[in-house]
């Protein structure tokens, strides 16, 4: 009986079931009708179990060296080992090896979607919680502005393909398609807008101003009776185009000032319940990895998602105020889930 081939993966098998049933490597060789000496190998092999890997020697880099890949490192949080070496003029230096130095030192993990907060930042958002804690938030009224693209917001999607399909080839633009900066608040049950930025305008101050004067003020504010105003307080975060003296003085003459502008402390998106509006609106205008063609298209995805945001959701963010508030206090100023 001359040797074959090396056993396949089925004869295997076959090998490691006939050894539990008790059988010799003779008979097990007789069966699948293979030579008694390829068998006896395949079970020696297997019985010897897997040889350790030997750990090639690192190129030894200097002390000082190692230094100045420690401090570039830190300085280039998001760069590759070959950049942290080549700013570091290190060369000759293979890729495994920098990979390995940079692992007794460092860690690989994504980009940090939020800032870090600082002890000032801790402390101004105690503060404000404790301000704002015996507040009646059904009369608060939360905006924000929100920019929405063609492409959603990370430029690709994955999901379900099915077997014999080939996977949809996402729309690609040389110059990119732009997108639509979109303002909107909620209240209570309610939702104010959306509201469509003008394209191409940017929104400093007097552009702002302008802006609310269109919409907000004159399509929605009002409309509500004169206790309504007298009780609201209206909520903006700190974008310079809000908290400039212009809009502070302009937004006063309008009766919003004082007690009935909520002041806002600096880092705090987590703390807006209009942020998780956004989130409902761009998983609806961006699911099944939808793209869009125009801005036109976009802008009406939005609004259609807003429609279909019903009170009751919104009532359950504005609603959620007051748990927001405690959660901070309790982490003592630090970020909260939203």
């Amino acid at each position: 009986m001359g040797q074959k081939k090396d056993l396949t993966g089925s004869e295997k098998s076959k090998i490691v079931r006939y050894l539990a049933e008790g059988c010799s490597s003779l008979k097990i060789a007789k069966l699948l009708k293979r030579d008694h000496r390829t068998i006896e190998r395949f079970i020696q092999n297997s019985q010897q179990g897997r040889k350790k890997r030997v750990e090639k020697p690192r190129r030894k880099i200097t002390a000082h060296e190692l230094r100045k890949v420690k401090r570039a490192a830190a300085k280039m949080p998001l760069a590759t080992s070959l950049a942290i070496f080549q700013s570091c003029n290190i060369t000759g230096v293979p890729k495994s090896t920098r990979c390995a130095i940079l692992r007794d030192m460092a860690k690989v993990r994504k980009a940090e979607r939020r800032p870090p907060l600082n002890k000032t930042h801790k402390l101004k958002r105690q503060d404000w919680a404790k301000k704002y804690l015996k507040t009646d938030f059904s009369k608060v009224l939360w905006t924000d502005e929100m920019r929405v693209s063609l492409d959603g917001p990370d430029g690709w999607t994955r999901g379900w393909i099915g077997k014999g399909q080939r996977a949809p080839v996402p729309l690609r633009r040389q110059q990119g398609g732009g997108g639509v900066l979109v303002w909107a608040g909620i209240i209570k049950d309610e939702l104010v807008g959306p509201f469509r930025v003008e394209d191409g305008v940017k929104l400093n101050s007097q552009s702002y101003c302008q802006f609310l004067e269109d919409t907000f003020f004159k399509q929605w504010y009002r409309k509500k009776s004169a206790s309504f105003k007298k009780n609201m307080i209206f909520m903006q975060d700190n974008a310079p185009s809000h908290t400039s003296k212009y809009s502070t003085a302009w937004l006063a003459r309008k009766g919003i000032k004082e007690e009935k502008l909520m002041t806002w402390p600096p880092c705090s998106p987590d703390l807006n319940p209009i942020e998780n509006l956004w989130s409902i609106i761009k998983c609806e205008i961006y699911k099944e990895g939808k793209q869009y063609t125009s801005l036109n298209s976009v802008w009406e995805a939005v609004v259609a998602a807003a429609r279909n945001v019903d009170g009751e959701q919104i009532k359950t963010l504005t609603g959620s105020m007051d748990g927001r508030l405690l959660s901070v206090l309790a982490k003592k100023g630090g970020y909260i889930g939203r």
